[in-house]
This record gives structure tokens, sequence and C-alpha cells, in this order.
């Protein structure tokens, strides 16, 4: 773990809320800007972004000398895929549409070396420092990694207990689009489906003390999900802050413009 970050799964774990962003856009100026804007966490996302894997391992890169914790959301759930991921430095992996526990476990066994989980062993690996820090990186694993779950589909949502029960699973995190879309109300947050799912997605971290997480679409939803216990909570992202700031810029611009 980098030394001028606090270690996030402790400050999730201990009921801390902690607050995220996305990166999508595949820059690694924008991976600084928003490294540098004051969040805990960022996510590289892969599985909607622009980024290839090229392109992430040169924004970790960027990010590991800013004071904050960098994430990874995978496009492909496959040992080869993590085990890149998890080489290149990332500090924890959200894994998206996995249905049930089994999936569950597989995924975020796949961070870990055996006899925990699946992942191969390489030293020589930005991850270990190139093999300058190799048996405390191992060492500190379970420590420092973040397993978090998308819980967006009705199986997912089905198999909730199970999936918060899975060993290595840190967060269940909610895709709101998906998971309305699922429902059959997308984007109809006040829908008592809706939000029947995203309670019953907290009582099961509740139970076996994970962390619950969402990606709001505005942080006037921030109190709803707060109140139900989601501490894990992200808002906006690179191409959210360059689309508004882009925008009001016209509009304050044209305010001045002469008939």
């Amino acid at each position: 773990m980098k030394q001028n970050t606090t270690n996030l799964k402790k400050r999730i774990q201990s009921g801390e809320t902690v607050y995220g962003t996305w990166i999508n856009m595949g820059s690694l100026v924008s991976a600084e800007i928003v490294g540098q804007a004051g969040f805990d966490w960022v996510l590289i996302d892969l599985e909607h972004g622009v980024a290839n894997d090229n392109i992430m391992f040169g924004q970790l890169q960027i990010l590991s000398g800013l004071p904050v914790t960098s994430l990874v959301r995978i496009d492909e759930i496959s040992r080869p895929k993590v085990q890149r991921i998890m080489d290149a430095g990332a500090e924890g992996i959200m894994f998206p549409h996995v249905h049930n526990s089994a999936e569950a476990a597989e995924a975020v066994g796949m961070m870990y070396y055996p006899p925990v989980g699946s992942r191969g062993m390489a030293k020589i690996v930005r991850a270990t420092g190139f093999g300058t820090n190799a048996n405390n990186y191992i060492d500190q694993l379970q420590e420092n990694l973040v397993g978090i779950v998308q819980i967006e589909t009705l199986e997912a949502l089905k198999d909730v207990d199970k999936i918060a029960a899975a060993p290595n699973v840190d967060v269940l995190f909610v895709g709101p689009s998906d998971l309305s879309l699922a429902l059959g109300v997308f984007g109809q947050l006040d829908h008592p489906l809706y939000q029947q799912a995203i309670k019953d997605v907290a009582a099961a971290a509740k139970k076996y003390n994970k962390a619950t997480g969402v990606l709001m679409l505005n942080v006037s939803e921030h109190d709803m999900y707060h109140q139900l216990g989601y501490r894990f909570l992200a808002c906006g992202g690179d191409v959210t802050f360059v689309v508004k700031g882009a925008a009001e810029m016209v509009k304050q611009l044209n305010g001045h413009r002469s008939t």
C-alpha cells in the first residue's frame, strides 16, 4: 500500500464513509487531475471507459504518487485479466454482473495467491515494486486489497445474502442503472421495487459486516443511501466533470453574448 494514503479497507471495515469517483476518459491527465482532487478512492473503469490495459497501467503509475486509493472495474472476469490488473498495482477490483455467490467467491479469489485464491505468482511486477517489496506485498494482501462485487442483476439480488457471506468480498456495490433496468423500473430510484432492493442489499451487508456502496447519479441522492447504511459512495467522473464544466462555461459566455 502507498505510504501517503490511509488504508481504505480498514476505513470501510470501521464503518467510515468514503467517497470516490470514476475515471472513464482513458486519459493520464484526467486521472492525475481527479486523483489529486481529494477523493478517498478513484476507479478506473475498463467496463465502460475508454482505457485499455496499457493506459490503465500508466494511470495507476500516476495515481500511485497521489493520496488516493486506486481501484479498477474489470471488463472481463477471468483469471488472466485479474492477474494483469493486480500485477499493475491496483488496490482493489470491482466485479460487474456477478450473478451468484459462487461467481463472487471465484472472482475475488482471483486477486489472491494460493491457498486463499488462484492468482499466479510473479515477483518482478509493478505491484511488488518490481521485486523490491515482494514479501511485504504478499504478507499484507488481505489487509489491503478491496474486493467489490456489484449487485445489478436479479440473480445477484436473490443471492445477495450468500454473496455478502463470501470470503474476501468487502463491498456490495449497487449499479443503479443496471439494477433498476433489471427490475423493470429503469431510472426510477424512488420506485418501491428499487427501494426494497437497496434495502435488501444493505441488510445483507450489515448481517455479514460488509460495506455497501453505490454510484450516485447526483449528490442529492446522498442522504437516501447514507440513511440505509451505504458508506462506500461515488458520484461523477472525469467525463461528467468535463461535460458539466464545458456546458456551464458556454452558458456563462452566452450570457454575455451581444445580440
